[in-house]
């Protein structure tokens, strides 16, 4: 073997090692923030720009705002309805309904679809019934749930309830119905029991199914609040859009609409974050690595 010499002994500069470094590892911090990127500012502009053309239009008359209140009117309703507590306990009272609803809704949808996609018998005796409810206009049943629950809240968390249900029952019975056979040979291969191939196969492969059918149930749960809190109901957004029509008060009707837009988004965004969180195994829902 050939002894170093001296000149090999030699420290290698800094520079050099500067220049052989790989691009890979430039600092990220030099990098352009992702959220600057011009595609989330274009997905936001055409909103945008379609609130100041509404804006602009009020305010050269264009429009009347005794038909469409301004934008500008609409921000100044909605502080002045959250400084004498009119919004905050009206939103509050539609938030408890809702929730009710829809707990309801999930225990009962899921049960229904443990039963249904578990056992033929369950099938047979549950899906017809289900799939002849579903069909039914929700405005045709509200007469029947005054009558049968009064007009307390029974019939509004009830009405809610029901229109969730059916799109968590279709979705996970789908999903307990499209297990790969070959996954429950393997576990009665292994000797798992009846609980023990429900519990480790069948229901982490419906999950995302009934993930799926708890996004639409959620938003069916607001669109089944709306009509339940303009009959009969003496609180919740509902109600104070009803008492706005009479008065014509469009900026107060649009209040609660805004309302009802930033629910259901605000909960479709939870719901995909639960969905990110369960799913983490999926590649899809796993973040991507930046370049």
């Amino acid at each position: 073997m050939n002894a170093l010499t001296k000149e090999d002994q030699r420290p290698i500069p800094a520079s050099a090692i500067a220049a052989v470094k790989p691009a890979a590892t430039v600092p990220s911090a030099r990098r352009r923030p992702r959220f600057l990127s011009l595609g989330v500012l274009t997905r936001y502009l055409s909103p945008v720009l379609l609130i100041v053309v509404w804006q602009v239009a009020c305010s050269t008359g264009l429009l009347s705002t005794r038909l469409m209140a301004s934008p500008v009117q609409i921000i100044a309703e909605a502080w002045s309805l959250t400084l004498d507590g009119t919004l905050p306990s009206n939103l509050g009272v539609s938030l408890g309904r809702a929730g009710a609803g829809l707990a309801i809704a999930i225990l009962a949808g899921v049960s229904l679809a443990l039963i249904a996609g578990l056992s033929r018998i369950g099938e047979d005796v549950i899906d017809a019934p289900l799939q002849i409810m579903r069909t039914l206009p929700a405005l045709a049943l509200v007469p029947l749930f005054i009558l049968w629950f009064g007009i307390g809240e029974a019939p509004k968390i009830i009405m809610v309830a029901l229109g969730s249900t059916f799109p968590i029952y279709l979705n996970l019975h789908k999903g307990i119905r499209s297990i790969d056979p070959k996954l429950l040979e393997m576990a009665c291969t292994l000797g798992l029991t009846r609980v023990q191939t429900i519990r480790e196969v069948i229901l982490p492969g419906a999950l995302p199914d009934f993930l799926v059918g708890l996004r639409f149930a959620v938003g069916i749960s607001w669109l089944m609040l709306v009509v339940a809190e303009q009959v009969n109901a003496d609180s919740g957004i509902g109600h104070m859009m009803i008492d706005a029509e009479d008065f014509m008060r469009t900026d107060i009707i649009l209040v609660g609409l805004l309302v009802y837009g930033l629910l259901g988004l605000v909960s479709d965004q939870i719901v995909r974050q639960l969905e990110s969180a369960l799913l983490s195994w999926r590649p899809s829902n796993r973040p991507s690595r930046s370049r």
